[in-house]
């Protein structure tokens, strides 16, 4: 069911949803531009929207003007602070924000950014970022094939380990929810790799290369089973992981969503369920358990890539009964962001 809709003022990449209390109807949306010609630049934005799904209200109430976008994520809730959002972009740095929200409802600014530090981490390009559990720091992603562990200790931003972790740009990393000295990372060179920081420089714990047929675009932790991990490829395969056998996905269970696997989103609080932004074949609910992974649902009213899928965090129940989960999704060129629910949504 479509609750809203709107134009983006570039091309749209990311959208996410802040998991903190109080927050749960702010959506930040982010894109990235290509101005061609003698002088190529990349330019982009973050907005931020007031989610209304009774009212099926998109109500842009922030805009901050940046470098060229290529990832955006609030920090996660256990950290004890925050709401903060992160970027990695173009000009090779990573940025946070804190979210200064007016809980007013009668301020119709509703809030803004504020920048509590920025930095140049690399002459490359920053194409993916993930925060650890407590918010200390974050990975990140560069377009060399590098990755950068940076640390964000009382707003200051330092680069504590930095290697040379994939021939070819890097488009997925993330830390081990539960155990976060382990960080993973997946890259064009079609390789799925986890890094042990307890040694510096990270130590490679394991590496696939023989699995995915094409580059690694995801990589997330179940947060509900510590020994399941999915990965999403290019090759269009949604793959299952044990890590307790990562030598190949468990079973060989995996899902062809006829589309480059480019983000997967865990519902809030429903064990398995998945969403899926397919590139070419829009998006795709997923229901990931045991042996099976089956496509449950799918949404195909965006007319470009399909890059940016979140849930809208939030309370797992409302007055006794479950509340619809919402959705946002964002397009690449048709610059489109969309808020909808599930229809398949009652879910056991």
């Amino acid at each position: 069911m479509d609750v809203a809709h709107c134009e983006l003022d570039g091309n749209a990449d990311a959208v996410e949803f802040c998991p903190h209390d109080t927050f749960h109807h702010v959506l930040a949306a982010s894109t990235y531009t290509l101005q061609e010609g003698d002088k190529p630049s990349r330019s982009g934005s973050i907005s931020l929207f007031k989610v209304n799904d009774e009212e099926s209200n998109l109500d842009l109430f922030y805009r901050l003007d940046t470098a060229g976008i290529f990832d955006i994520k609030w920090n996660p809730v256990g950290g004890n602070v925050g709401p903060f959002l992160a970027q990695a972009d173009a000009d090779g740095y990573v940025k946070v924000y804190s979210l200064e929200c007016s809980l007013d409802e009668a301020d119709a600014r509703g809030g803004f950014l504020r920048e509590i530090n920025g930095e140049k981490i690399s002459s490359s390009m920053c194409l993916c970022l993930e925060w650890n559990p407590s918010s200390t720091s974050v990975t990140v992603g560069l377009s060399d094939g590098s990755v950068s562990i940076v640390s964000l200790v009382e707003s200051q931003i330092e680069i504590i380990q930095e290697w040379k972790a994939h021939d070819f740009e890097l488009w997925a990393t993330s830390f081990d929810i539960h155990q976060p000295h382990l960080v993973y990372t997946g890259s064009d060179d079609c390789k799925f790799s986890c890094w042990d920081m307890r040694d510096s420089p990270s130590k490679l714990a394991f590496q696939n290369s023989k699995i995915h047929k094409m580059g690694v675009c995801c990589i997330t932790k179940s947060p509900s089973d510590p020994n399941t991990l999915l990965t999403g490829s290019y090759d269009e395969y949604l793959r299952v992981w044990d890590v307790r056998s990562i030598s190949k996905p468990v079973n060989e269970t995996s899902v062809c969503l006829e589309g480059g696997v480019w983000r997967i989103k865990h519902h809030p609080f429903i064990p398995g369920l998945v969403l899926a932004a397919c590139m070419h074949n829009g998006f795709a609910v997923v229901k990931v358990g045991g042996e099976n992974a089956e496509v449950i649902e799918t949404y195909t009213k965006h007319g470009s890539l399909a890059y940016g899928v979140d849930w809208q965090k939030g309370a797992e129940s409302l007055q006794g009964k479950r509340k619809n989960s919402l959705v946002a999704t964002c397009s690449f060129y048709d610059r489109l962001l969309r808020v909808w629910m599930p229809e398949s949504d009652s879910f056991p």
